[in-house]
């Protein structure tokens, strides 16, 4: 079974990539990825934060207020005690590239130019593959609209992808008024790769002590299906490669997300989960689905499922809607214990 996939202008062994993580923080965990068969890492975030407490600007940018992060201020991490720095992070790669034979994919996550630029130039000096843009931004200031939004994506996109020459990927979420449009803005401004979606991690409130509280959940399989449905739509429209993150726990989940148009399955919380181990698992099942498939490749199988021969995705979209919606048949109710 031939499990090679291409992706960022990289051939890669498998179509299973491990999306950023604790567990990418040490080599020894790097390692053990490659030993399981995954094809590739993103390495942990080096946030826009950690460059801007080096320029001593963080606590200004933060009262000024001039970006609305998602993070509540009540419970903004303590930058100085995070575990790596800029200087930290740039070592980590290049120990990483020493350590394996696999893509190493460095990762940068905020939402201004600011430092990015300066940081991405040193992330490519260091040896990286490849650099993946987290743009984590969630609009709540309401004089702020789609457009500026929009703007500044692709205003961030063009400044990093003037200032290196490694291939660019830009993670994104799904909450643009036309994702459709917006994905090819990001093409034409130079993404290579478009990684689907962002999780926009929902905060809770705690009453007793009336404070806000962060609480990170791992994804579930159930949440690929936003993901599989937007690759679908992409597939064949722009010329980025897409990868699908948030979701993929299975055998299955793999596959699904290479039929729908993905060059690579991105995994964090199955690996957090199960152990690094189960990426073996995971890529056992898709050998053991293409035998009994009769497919010889994961390129026989990319888009296959896809929406590229649809006339009119929008109207697709509508009748299944409708077709769901008029062929559910409740379930009896069950009795309250």
């Amino acid at each position: 079974m031939d499990l090679t996939t291409t992706y960022l202008g990289m051939t890669l062994k498998s179509p299973v990539v491990v999306s950023p993580a604790p567990v990418t923080e040490k080599i020894d965990n790097i390692r053990k990825a490659e030993d399981a068969g995954a094809s590739a890492v993103v390495l942990h975030s080096l946030f826009e934060e950690q460059i801007s407490l080096l320029s001593h600007e963080l606590d200004a940018s933060l009262r000024q207020g001039e970006y609305s992060y998602a993070e509540a201020l009540t419970y903004f991490p303590d930058m100085e005690d995070y575990k790596m720095g800029p200087d930290g992070y740039l070592g980590h790669i290049r120990k990483a590239k020493e350590a394996v034979q696999i893509p190493i994919i460095a990762s940068l996550n905020g939402v201004s130019k600011g430092g990015w630029v300066e940081y991405a130039k040193q992330i490519q000096e260091a040896g990286a593959d490849a650099l993946e843009l987290n743009v984590y931004y969630l609009a709540t200031n309401p004089n702020m609209t789609g457009q500026q939004v929009e703007e500044m994506y692709v205003e961030l996109v063009k400044a990093v992808r003037e200032a290196v020459t490694i291939p660019l990927a830009v993670k994104i979420g799904p909450y643009f008024s036309s994702l459709a449009n917006m994905a090819r803005q990001l093409d034409q401004a130079g993404a290579d790769a478009l990684v689907m979606f962002n999780r926009f991690y929902q905060p809770d409130l705690d009453i007793e002590n009336l404070e806000v509280k962060p609480d990170l959940n791992l994804s579930s399989s159930q949440e690929l299906r936003l993901r599989l449905r937007w690759v679908a739509i992409l597939y064949g429209k722009i010329k980025a490669d897409m990868a699908i993150t948030g979701g993929v726990h299975t055998a299955t989940d793999v596959i699904k997300s290479m039929m729908a148009g993905a060059k690579v399955a991105m995994t964090t919380s199955a690996v957090l989960r199960h152990g690094i181990e189960h990426i073996a698992r995971m890529l056992d099942g898709v050998k053991a689905w293409m035998e009994e498939k009769e497919y010889t490749s994961i390129s026989q199988m990319q888009g296959s499922l896809s929406q590229q021969k649809c006339a009119e995705p929008a109207a697709f979209e509508r009748a299944n809607y409708m077709k769901i919606l008029t062929n559910y048949i409740p379930e009896p109710p069950k009795p309250v214990i």
